[in-house]
């Protein structure tokens, strides 16, 4: 996907709702996730872990184990973190040894959420755009941040380059799609470059408040933007 300045991602106003976006999942309407939908309390933990994973990326820096990094990169990565057992041999290979989420515990009939996501040509597959996340695995919520829970994605729409963002409930996760500014040194150890290594990974972390005011007015969430899209929920959340 192309990237053009910096990204940006969502508000807290009260926008129109009678704007609606052609792509999306509609409500109700039969999604490739119908058999495998997770229920209530599944989708509770399933957002925690999102959650987690995503803001575990920008506090110690990108997992060795997230190879597509950018914008939905980073949602697809915490929806597959989320989704996965976390026995003791995943907690010590991440370094985690303190509490965590409750295990989503995917029934038999889920576990084809594993496999991947619907393709804009209808394909399953483990990569897919922002686009086609949106477009194939999402359902529109509307323009109003009230709408959203951690876990639920903001998505930007420019036509021929679209960008999307994780909403975390006080602030929002994204991935600028930029390489790294330098590559840290072999041997450094797992997220930490060397000291003298200049690492921009491309993760950020905004409040509302500042994109709001953000100077490239092509990002802010508001209802005089036409490349604001809206919020968006992935279609195997029940909730």
């Amino acid at each position: 996907m192309k990237r053009r300045g910096f990204l940006g991602a969502l508000g807290c106003l009260s926008l129109s709702a009678v704007w609606r976006p052609a792509t999306a999942l509609d409500a109700g309407h039969p999604t490739p996730f119908a058999g495998a939908l997770l229920d209530g309390v599944q989708s509770d933990r399933c957002r925690a872990w999102m959650s987690f994973i995503a803001a575990d990326q920008i506090r110690r820096g990108p997992s060795p184990r997230w190879f597509h990094r950018d914008c939905a990169g980073l949602a697809r990565f915490a929806v597959a973190e989320a989704l996965r057992p976390h026995d003791l041999r995943w907690r010590r290979a991440n370094g985690f040894s303190g509490r965590l989420p409750p295990e989503v515990e995917l029934r038999p009939e889920q576990a084809s959420l594993l496999n991947g996501w619907t393709t804009l040509t209808g394909e399953q597959q483990a990569f897919v755009t922002a686009l086609a996340l949106i477009q194939k695995n999402s359902r529109w919520l509307g323009r109003e941040s009230a709408m959203a829970r951690p876990g639920d994605l903001l998505f930007f729409d420019q036509g021929d380059d679209q960008h999307l963002m994780i909403w975390m409930g006080s602030w929002i996760a994204y991935h600028t799609g930029q390489p790294p500014a330098a590559t840290p040194e072999q041997g450094s150890g797992r997220r930490r470059p060397a000291a003298e290594t200049v690492y921009d990974h491309g993760l950020r972390a905004v409040t509302p408040a500042q994109l709001l005011q953000w100077k490239d007015t092509r990002w802010r969430p508001r209802d005089d933007n036409p490349n604001f899209a809206g919020y968006y929920r992935l279609a195997f959340l029940s909730r």
